[in-house]
């Protein structure tokens, strides 16, 4: 599995856990909603959607320069550029791009702190992108994506209990895996069994058993849940 294709996987499985307690009150459309599925087809190669995420973001960033998800969702197409490079064997525009991209994302978190649709998409951004750096590279990002997913966590509070299992199991296993990655196992355990305590009836729930078994996550079989987002 490529990296751009385990972000798609991670920020489609990653939004649902948030969107339930979004929607419990009366609010403006989601913003996640106007780009969403254009940035999965626009990572997935399509160009012309990809810039259309971009128009999106960029227009509200000029109507708003502080608009936090518009500018953590253009920082995420940046990212998508970075992998473009990257592949092209471009390392010095990657690098480029990769380190503008996640300074935006750092950014948005800085003016929008507790909202949970600028927190998940940097945290399941960097969790992906640095899988395949080396440990002590990936750590510190790792480290941060990790503190957006539980501050996510923390800011959803009693209404995080009302999502459904598929929402709660997917940020759960999120956290536990990033903790595994980094090798703070009680941590990871720590989320592995509430993964399995509050979200019975979620697909990573096997996961969870494995690694609380073995002390190792399996690896993904690249499959997606886009249908159950659109």
């Amino acid at each position: 599995m490529t990296v751009m294709t385990s972000i798609l996987t991670w920020l489609i499985s990653a939004a649902v856990a948030f969107a339930a307690a979004q929607d419990t009150a009366v609010k403006p459309q989601r913003f996640d909603y106007l780009v969403r599925a254009d940035f999965f087809a626009g990572a997935a190669g399509d160009e012309a959607r990809l810039q259309k995420v971009i128009d999106i973001c960029e227009r509200a960033l000029a109507a708003n320069p502080k608009h936090g998800e518009a500018m953590v969702w253009h920082g995420a197409t940046v990212l998508v550029r970075a992998s473009q490079a990257f592949q092209k064997g471009d390392v010095p525009a990657g690098r480029s791009l990769f380190e503008g991209g996640v300074k935006e994302m750092t950014d948005a978190v800085a003016l929008a702190p507790d909202n949970p649709g600028v927190l998940i998409p940097r945290g399941a951004v960097l969790l992906e992108a640095t899988r395949n750096m080396p440990a002590e590279m990936a750590r510190p990002l790792v480290q941060s994506a990790l503190a957006n997913y539980e501050h996510a966590l923390e800011v959803q509070g009693p209404a995080f209990s009302a999502l459904g299992d598929h929402g709660k199991g997917e940020l759960l296993f999120g956290l536990a895996d990033g903790w595994a990655r980094i090798g703070d196992t009680a941590k990871a355990r720590q989320y592995f069994e509430r993964l399995i305590a509050d979200a019975p009836g979620s697909g990573q729930v096997p996961k969870a058993r494995e690694w609380l078994t073995t002390g190792v996550v399996p690896k993904s079989n690249g499959s997606s849940c886009v249908g159950c987002h659109k």
